[in-house]
This record gives C-alpha cells, sequence and structure tokens, in this order.
C-alpha cells in the first residue's frame, strides 16, 4: 500500500464536487463552463433551433404546400369492422357511442364508413359522413345509413 493508492472507503464521501467554490475545490476559475460565450454566463437559455450562429434548418429548407385551416378530418371505419362487431357482440344498431365502447373512435372524433368489406346483416349506422360504396352496400340489405 502507497500513499498514491488510498482512497476514502465505500459510502464515507456523500456529495459531488462543488463548482464555484474557489481554486481550492478543483474546479475553481470558469467552474466547469469553459472559456467566455453564451453558454459560461448565469440565465443562460439556448434558444429551440439555435445552431450556435449557423442558419437554423428551419430556415434553410423551402417552404411549400399548402395546410387548409377548415379541413375536416374523418376517422375511417370500414364495413368489414362492423360486420365484426355484428358477429362479436350481436348489434345490428350502431352509432357513435358504440364506436367509442369499441374503442374505434375518441369522443372528439368525427366518423365517416367506407365500404371496404363484406356486410351480412342488416343494420343501422348512424355517421358522420359516408362513401357511396358504403351506402350502397347497406341499403342493398335494407339497412339504414343516417347521416348526422
Amino acid at each position: 500500500m502507497k500513499l498514491n493508492n488510498l482512497t476514502p472507503a465505500a459510502g464515507s464521501t456523500k456529495r459531488e464536487k462543488r463548482v464555484g467554490r474557489g481554486e481550492g475545490s478543483g474546479h475553481g476559475g470558469q467552474s466547469t463552463r469553459g472559456m467566455n460565450g453564451a453558454k459560461s454566463r448565469s440565465g443562460y437559455s439556448r434558444k429551440i433551433g439555435f445552431e450556435g450562429g449557423q442558419m437554423p434548418i428551419q430556415r434553410r429548407l423551402p417552404k411549400f404546400g399548402f395546410t387548409n385551416p377548415t379541413r375536416v378530418e374523418y376517422k375511417a371505419i370500414n364495413l368489414s369492422t362492423i360486420q365484426a362487431l355484428n358477429e362479436k357482440k350481436g348489434l345490428t344498431v350502431f352509432g357513435f357511442d358504440t364506436f367509442i365502447e369499441a374503442g374505434l373512435v375518441s369522443k372528439n372524433d368525427k366518423v365517416k364508413i367506407l365500404g371496404t368489406g363484406e356486410l351480412k346483416a342488416k343494420v343501422e349506422i348512424t355517421a358522420d359522413a359516408f362513401s357511396k360504396s358504403a351506402i350502397a352496400k347497406i341499403e342493398a340489405l335494407e339497412g339504414k345509413a343516417i347521416v348526422l
């Protein structure tokens, strides 16, 4: 055993080194913050997207396209899904509450019924919108497609 091998016993040191507490702490001077610049100052807060003075990527890339602010987004539900619910739970009347209970939509969604899949049962469906093929398949089996 030599003096350069000595270390404190495990668990005996309680805290990390304290920065900014003078030269004797081993972290005096700049207190591990480097030399000059904004990051060495107190109160520094980097803006989102700041790249050290380089032109940020959101300003370098071109902007294009158009997003319609009044666009209406629908949750699509296929007739095959409605047929599966009909077989599983024996339902013939489908409304917004039925779709929420089945976990297909959330309370703020608008529902559109699409005509993908086969429908074998006579059903009554209430939704915000229907595709033409869905209406044709529902009414072919003497069911009802009610638009809200």
